[in-house]
């Protein structure tokens, strides 16, 4: 198959946006012999005029060899050996050519069998993330009809897409993820193997799902994912209890939660913890059992029994396909119990709130805040804990009136 070259007339790559040291790495492969190009997701980005999170090469060249002409490398990975070349806190990852896996329907286990650059492109996932870049030549190589997928704005698999997402079925969640991320159209045939085939996704790795659902959590794009998961069933498949309680209460107040996270990441501020992140995604799923569960009790619940039942909801969520760690779960029942510290579930505020000395503390607070920006009601409750003095400082914190902010939407919960 002959490739098709894109110049630098016809796009919109210009090599002073290609980080310094992923063109170091794929000088330094050439100048021992072997091929290497910029590769995937960056070259995608790029294309789009968006900024890549990450600057990956692929090479002819097999790991070891790789790890032998850089002293900064180590190879990671069983089911797909690669390696990290790594420049301070920076790491660029580079994989080898590969072959294999195009025509069986099977689960792939293993992917370390070595090919050429065509074979490499062929066993990829969608035609939008096959595309190479050659930052010497500043060429855009497309073995996959890639390019013009892009401009149409269209997503469709390279092969047979069943095929494609019995092989590896995350392929389907990472669909969902460029959709939800780029407002793409699923070209039909691609579409009707999504809706066939999404029992398969629980055939996945859960660390991989876990790793792909916080990362679209941090993307900006969240609430459009979890959305899109909802509608194709996915979410019933994976989070089933989630899926229930947004389908049965037609809840809108987990998505404005979402809606926020969103907004603050597209504003250049912080991205939010993950702990956090899946603490908002099923804090509004916690609250409403918590107050049915209240109706049962003669004295309020004390923070306690909230601790234990936040665990409780925590993995009754997730525990039917996801294995959190331990730490990332206790952490998530400390941000949900504390909420109810803020606010109690009954009864006035405390008169003279104190800020526990606990360091995950202002982690709960930005977890209040977030609330508070989805109800205006929450306001003046977050403005008194957030202008308490703490131990380490006489100033108060800063309030949420005095940082900056978009127009407060109504309330929806």
């Amino acid at each position: 198959m002959n490739p098709k070259h894109y110049t630098v007339d016809q796009h919109t790559i210009s090599p002073n946006q290609i980080d310094s040291d992923a063109v170091y790495v794929i000088e330094k492969l050439r100048e021992a012999g072997f091929k290497a190009y910029l590769v995937g997701g960056g070259v995608r980005d790029l294309l789009l005029s968006a900024c890549p999170k990450d600057f990956d090469v692929s090479t002819s060249a097999k790991p070891e060899e790789i790890r032998a002409l850089f002293r900064n490398a180590i190879l990671i990975g069983r089911r797909f050996r690669l390696a990290h070349i790594r420049f301070g806190k920076k790491i660029i990852e580079v994989a080898t050519f590969r072959t294999g896996e195009t025509g069986s329907p099977e689960l792939i286990v293993r992917d370390n069998e070595w090919g050429t650059e065509e074979e490499d492109v062929l066993r990829r996932d969608f035609t939008i993330n096959g595309l190479f870049y050659d930052p010497k030549e500043n060429l855009v190589i497309d073995y996959v009809d890639g390019y013009p997928d892009l401009q149409k704005k269209i997503l469709r698999t390279i092969g047979q897409p069943e095929i494609r997402f019995n092989q590896d079925p995350v392929r389907m969640i990472r669909l969902i993820k460029f959709c939800a991320r780029f407002q793409f159209e699923i070209d039909p045939p691609t579409f009707e193997a999504l809706l066939s085939c999404r029992k398969e996704i629980l055939k996945s790795s859960s660390a991989r799902l876990l790793e792909e659902l916080l990362r679209m959590l941090e993307s900006g794009a969240a609430k459009p994912f979890i959305h899109l998961l909802q509608q194709y069933g996915f979410l019933a498949a994976l989070l089933p209890e989630l899926a229930y309680f947004l389908e049965s209460r037609g809840d809108s107040y987990t998505l404005h939660l979402l809606e926020e996270v969103d907004a603050q990441i597209k504003e250049g501020l912080p991205t939010p913890d993950r702990s956090l992140l899946l603490s908002l995604l099923i804090f509004p799923l916690l609250d409403e059992y918590l107050k049915e569960k209240q109706k049962n009790e003669e004295r309020s619940m004390h923070l306690g029994q909230i601790e234990t039942t936040a665990f409780h909801v925590i993995d009754c969520v997730f525990s039917s396909f996801f294995a959190l760690p331990r730490r990332m779960r206790g952490i998530m029942a400390f941000l949900l119990t504390s909420q109810y510290r803020f606010v109690p579930l009954q009864g006035p505020l405390p008169r003279h709130p104190r800020i526990s000395k606990d360091p995950l503390t202002p982690l709960a607070l930005d977890l209040f805040e977030l609330r508070a920006r989805c109800q205006e009601e929450l306001v003046p409750a977050f403005e008194l804990w957030t202008q308490i003095p703490t131990s380490s400082s006489a100033e108060p914190v800063e309030s949420i009136e005095s940082r900056p902010r978009r127009r407060r939407r109504r309330s929806r919960g």
